[in-house]
């Protein structure tokens, strides 16, 4: 485990200390912009414009990476982030607030393809389910970290947003001061989407999938635990047990995920939080009957990201590893920004509870998807298991495939024996009765 991780150590400190100011961000902004009086479909865009940004990040941010490397760049967008945070504060309107999440979404989208990246680029096909699971075990310990850090000062003051900036602000001095290597600097900086989805077409159509269920939630959790009777902190408390669950299950998903086809397990967790997500929205539980289905739900969706995005890096070569992170990144943002609006507007109309029945419709078409793609025979070319067919691919990690057997060296000789044939019947020699002809023929 220490050799497997201790390259990426350093790193990793650096995500905890960011993803718990976006934990505690992500809490504070709706509860903040609730009390203000922001309908829900204003707090539903509000998710939305900062996965707006994400997606234009997505497409920009790999051309920054190439110019400065990895520890400037981190280091850049860190600053970015800090600088939107207090912007809030400064402004209280909802419009001003979307392009503060834009820009903020334009910043982790260069942060996660840089951290993406590095991991990848430090992990072999052998270790990446746990490397990746490590990473999200982390990712949702901070994110619990910060969500249960709403309680600590009322949502109506200035604490919580200066408490998220210094968070932020200490993400870059274990990057910036670590003696580990960056990646070296990437060459190129394209995304070419169709070129990933013939590679990984599960993880792909996973992503965007993944996308409208986590962005929905991220975004409208706390409201959904407010409109079930909840207070600030309890729905705090509700966001965490779905992140602790979450973090919880990475560590075994990413084990047997590295042993057998990860599509396999990749379905098995979609009929769970299809079924977590339907009961969440059907039954008026209180707060330990929604922590309880939290947990659930958690468990089973949050670790299918790192799931999908294993499966695009098994099939794609490690040198495009900053490609493959944007183009899954560029999917997940592009689901993110369909996805609150459209859980919003359900939520207006039909109440909270419709959260988690457009969850349970998502879930159930990428479940849908996978099975497809697992009854199917494809060999795309170029990636790490060319000419094995997906389904045995995933499940080998390592091995060769035996080639065909060349018989192009037989065919010279067989031409020169009928040649020769060929030749001795010219010369007068006698066909016997094994050829077919009798001696006065």
């Amino acid at each position: 485990m220490a050799q497997t991780l201790g390259p990426v150590a350093a790193l990793l400190l650096g995500v905890f200390f960011l993803v718990t100011g976006s934990g505690l961000q992500n809490t504070l902004l709706p509860l903040r912009g609730a009390f203000e009086g922001f309908s829900a479909i204003n707090l539903g865009i509000l998710g939305s414009s900062y996965y707006l940004g994400f997606v234009i990040g997505c497409l920009a941010v790999p051309h920054l990476v190439r110019r400065s490397g990895h520890i400037r760049a981190f280091a850049a967008l860190t600053s970015g982030v800090v600088a939107t945070m207090m912007g809030h504060l400064i402004v209280i309107d909802p419009f001003v607030w979307f392009g503060l999440r834009a820009i903020t979404g334009f910043c982790f989208a260069g942060l996660y393809l840089v951290i993406e990246s590095w991991l990848n680029d430090r992990a072999t096909n052998q270790t990446r389910g746990f490397v990746m699971s490590a990473y999200v075990m982390v990712d949702y310990a901070a994110l619990t970290a910060g969500q249960m850090m709403i309680t600590l000062y009322p949502v109506r003051g200035f604490e919580l947003f200066g408490l998220a900036a210094i968070l932020f602000s200490l993400a870059t001095l274990p990057v910036v001061m670590s003696n580990a290597g960056q990646p070296a600097p990437i060459e190129t900086a394209r995304i070419r989407p169709l070129r990933l989805f013939r590679a990984a077409p599960v993880a792909m159509v996973g992503c965007f999938v993944i996308g409208l269920t986590n962005g929905s939630l991220w975004s409208l959790g706390p409201i959904f635990g407010i409109g079930r009777g909840l207070t600030a902190d309890g729905a705090a408390t509700f966001m965490s047990a779905v992140v602790v669950a979450g973090a919880v299950a990475q560590w075994p998903v990413g084990f047997f995920s590295d042993r057998t086809d990860r599509r396999r397990i990749l379905a098995g967790l979609m009929v769970g939080a299809m079924l977590a997500g339907l009961a969440l929205g059907m039954f008026d539980f209180g707060l330990l009957g929604l922590c309880l289905l939290g947990l659930f739900y958690g468990a089973l969706s949050l670790p299918a990201y790192s799931l999908a995005a294993a499966h695009a890096y098994d099939r794609t070569p490690a040198s495009q590893a900053v490609e493959t992170a944007a183009g899954l990144l560029l999917l997940y943002g592009i689901g993110s920004v369909v996805g609150p609006a459209l859980a919003s507007y359900g939520m207006q109309h039909y109440g909270p509870g419709s959260l988690f029945y457009f969850t349970a419709a998502s879930h159930t078409l990428l479940l849908l998807f996978v099975v497809w793609r697992m009854c199917c025979r494809d060999t795309p070319a170029g990636t790490v298991h060319a000419a094995v067919d997906e389904a045995s691919a995933a499940s080998a990690i390592t091995g060769t495939v035996p080639q065909p057997e060349d018989d192009t060296a037989e065919r010279p000789a067989a031409a020169d024996r009928r040649a020769q044939m060929r030749r001795s019947t010219d010369a007068g020699s006698f066909p016997t009765e094994q050829d077919g002809r009798s001696d006065g023929g």
